[in-house]
């Protein structure tokens, strides 16, 4: 739970590469999700071009010349299971001293291999924050769980997780519940990326509470 709340959203970054220990722990696991899941996940180092070729204000990434690049075959199931293992690799990278932040729309194009039949679903940014992000307002357990008094203490602590989740312009657009010991989660409501939030705050309540969600 340390990582999860030590974690937040950073847009700009200093010009430091990433040291080889660091590349290679990465590399290594990004080559065991790809392998477990079909996925084809990508890092790409000491690459600026793709933050610094759009020209845009809100949400630029600056000063950050690597990213994750989340690409699998293309199904119905894939931008939940982009979400869910690119949250995986979010906090190794918090872990290992780095910094990140999900990019959906606010990057140019990526240098990433896009087979046919694939898709990029979204990258992440990673590298040396300038600084490590701030809070973001957040809604309550109850708005976004069923959860009541009287239910297990872990149900409660996983909702407070995915409360520490990133999501899209911070829309929080999921719903946890938990029937006889049993934990699903749904998109509730229209908004923007919800799969890959669903994904992401699945991973969020999993790791801290070991339950695995339906």
């Amino acid at each position: 739970m340390n990582i999860i709340r030590a974690r937040h959203s950073v847009r700009q970054y200093k010009d430091l590469p990433i040291e080889k220990n660091i590349r290679q722990i990465l590399d290594d696991l990004v080559t065991q999700i790809n392998k477990d899941n079909n996925l084809h996940i990508q890092i790409l180092y000491d690459e600026p071009d793709c933050f610094n070729r759009l020209n845009i204000h809100y949400g630029k990434i600056k000063g950050c010349n690597n990213y994750i690049s989340l690409v699998g075959p293309k199904s119905d199931k894939l931008d939940e299971t982009i979400g869910y293992y690119g949250e995986l690799l979010v906090l190794k990278v918090q872990e290992l001293g780095l910094n990140s932040c999900w990019v959906y729309l606010t990057h140019g194009e990526s240098k990433a291999v896009v087979n046919q039949g694939e898709k990029e679903a979204c990258i992440i940014s990673i590298g040396y924050g300038l600084d490590q992000g701030k809070d973001r307002r957040s809604k309550s357990v109850k708005e976004v769980s069923n959860y009541q008094d009287g239910f297990p203490d872990w149900f409660r602590l996983g909702i407070e997780a995915t409360l520490l989740a990133p999501t899209a312009i911070n829309q929080q657009k999921y719903y946890f519940e938990y029937n006889d010991g049993e934990v699903s989660a749904k998109v509730k409501g229209l908004g923007f990326c919800t799969k890959i939030d669903l994904g992401i705050v699945k991973y969020h309540f999993e790791r801290v509470t070991g339950i695995k969600v339906k």
